[in-house]
């Protein structure tokens, strides 16, 4: 057998042109972010408990309970990143098949504010 073509991720990043370099880096860096409670993501957004309630009508307490629940409304959680300045998108990943948009769910009136109803969100 020949030689090891083994390289590591550095090696390969020094054979690539400044730019390519930093497409991949801008890459590594959401991938990296890719898995972030709702917590560290606002942290990462470097926003408060607080500026978030406000944007959602609702209080910091509320918007703490919220950050600790595994499980949310769509609705709740398509609230809480819009109020970040984002936009929720849905993707089903399956074996063997590239991932997929989930569409077809119904956006929230952007006029419209967070309920929290005590059967839904507190628990």
């Amino acid at each position: 057998m020949g030689r090891s073509t083994t390289r590591t991720l550095e090696q390969m990043l020094k054979e690539v042109g400044p730019k390519r370099r930093k497409t991949v880096e801008r890459r590594a860096a959401q991938l990296g972010a890719e898995e972030m409670s709702l917590r560290e993501l606002r942290r990462a957004h470097k926003l408060t408990q607080e500026r978030i309630g406000e944007t959602l009508g609702i209080g910091q307490d509320q918007v703490s309970r919220l950050e600790q629940r595994s499980d949310l409304l769509i609705s709740t959680l398509r609230s809480y990143v819009e109020a970040m300045g984002g936009r929720l998108t849905i993707i089903a990943k399956f074996p063997r098949q590239p991932p997929v948009v989930v569409s077809g769910i119904a956006a929230l009136d952007p006029d419209s504010r967070l309920e929290l109803s005590a059967d839904q969100e507190t628990g």
